[in-house]
Formats: C-alpha cells, structure tokens, sequence
C-alpha cells in the first residue's frame, strides 16, 4: 500500500453522540449536522461547512459509521463509554509521484480509560465498521487514542 508524499486537500470531521438536542454550536456560515444511525442516538458535527468538500463528505459518513459502532464494540467488550468520547476523521487525498491516493487519520478521544482497553476497543470498531471494511488495504489508515 502506497503512502501520500504530498496532501492536497483534506475534510475533516469532529463527531460526538449529542446528548442535549438544544446544543447548537455552528456559527458564521458554518452549521450542526445530525446525523443518525439505526437504533442509537444522534451523532453531531459541530461546525461543519455549508459547501463540503468530496474528502469532507466522506470522513462525515465514515465518523458517523464509526463513531456508532465504536459504541457497539465498548459494548460488546462490556465497557461503558463517557458520556464526552469523540471521533476526529481526517481523510486526505494526495499524491505519490503521479498516483493519486486516500489517505485517513483517525483520532479517539474516550477520557478516563486506560489507552490499551480504548486501542483494542478502536481495533474492534474498525473491524465492524462498512466503512473501515470497504477502505481496508487500499488506504493508509492511521489511529491516535487520547484519553485525557
């Protein structure tokens, strides 16, 4: 699999599960989307641009897939998830020589976890996720765990 020697362009996406549906965040031309998956709670990109870009479009489909089934998996691994964890999706389009390529950087805020139990809980979530499945060996994926 090919490594991006230059970026392009990016689309970046910050997904949380919103627990107060009255929370609006967006501001100077810029908007809240919600959006949902089947059986669990809303998903919110805080912030997002009123004209995304291809690269922005994907990485929002992408975190609202994979921030829900990181929940699946914290459950079915029978750990509880805080209330505040998040899902940061930065995929990159760019080139190698003349090849054009994809490229993702995943970052998994879940406070007050120990980071092996939330590295294990983001393998399993990549596993799970259509999204992570369709990309997996065509894309560089990259995955940074914060749990402070």
């Amino acid at each position: 699999m090919e490594k991006i020697e230059k970026v392009l362009a990016s689309g970046n996406t910050h997904a949380t599960v919103n627990r107060d549906p009255n929370l609006q965040r967006g501001e100077f031309g810029v908007f809240d989307l919600k959006l949902t998956a089947p059986g669990v709670e809303s998903l919110e990109f805080i912030a997002t641009e009123p004209h995304p870009t291809a690269e922005k479009l994907f990485a929002g489909a992408w975190s609202a897939c994979y921030t829900t089934v990181f929940g699946i998996a914290a459950s079915m691994k029978k750990v509880t998830l805080p209330p505040d964890y998040s899902v940061d999706i930065k995929v990159n389009i760019g080139q190698t020589g003349t090849a054009w390529f994809l490229g993702a950087e995943f970052t998994v805020r879940v406070p007050g976890l120990a980071k092996d139990v939330v590295e294990k809980i983001a393998h399993a979530a990549h596993q799970i996720c259509p999204y992570s499945k369709s990309v997996r060996g065509n894309i560089e994926i990259s995955t940074n765990i914060v749990t402070v």
